[in-house]
């Protein structure tokens, strides 16, 4: 079936250049998404099912914990579902993005839990985020405090 062959070749002369260079995601990045991105919506799942866990045994779980809970459900679930995503689809860009959104969070939900002294929880926190910066570095090639790491798209080093 030679025209079969010319059909494929002209649907691969399609591809856009743009997806057709993009050099692949590291798999220990892609670990560290899939695995953080469980780990997060898991949190989310218990947050709304069980917002007991997310205080002291002796703290009472009423109405506006139960708000607060339903909103950590939503954000943490749809970041990991977002950063599962772009893992998915090798959405380099949206991933280098959705890494460095999630950092940040978590570099603010640490600063939280120091404030409230929740010190066995600081360290996990740190951790993530530590990796979450590496993971975007890898991406980008520069680590997030430079304006490249953010323009992933614009100029990634080869």
């Amino acid at each position: 079936m030679p025209g079969s062959d010319r059909a494929i070749q002209g649907n691969l002369n399609r591809i856009p250049a743009s997806l057709s260079n993009t050099p692949s995601t590291p798999l220990w990045v892609r670990a560290v998404v899939v695995l953080c991105g469980v780990l997060m919506a898991t949190g989310a799942v218990l947050a709304f099912v069980r917002p007991q866990m997310l205080v002291s045994p002796h703290d009472e779980i009423n109405g506006a914990v139960r708000i607060y809970a339903g909103y950590l459900t939503s954000r943490n679930l749809t970041i990991a579902l977002m950063l599962l995503a772009a893992v998915a689809l090798h959405a380099r860009n949206m991933l280098n993005s959705l890494i460095l959104l999630t950092g940040f969070v978590q570099v603010l939900d640490a600063v939280v839990d120091i404030a409230e002294g929740r010190w066995v929880i600081v360290a996990g926190v740190a951790i993530l985020a530590i990796l979450f910066f590496l993971a975007a570095a890898r991406l980008s090639g520069y680590p997030f405090w430079k304006v490249e790491a953010w323009r992933l798209g614009d100029a990634t080093p080869e």
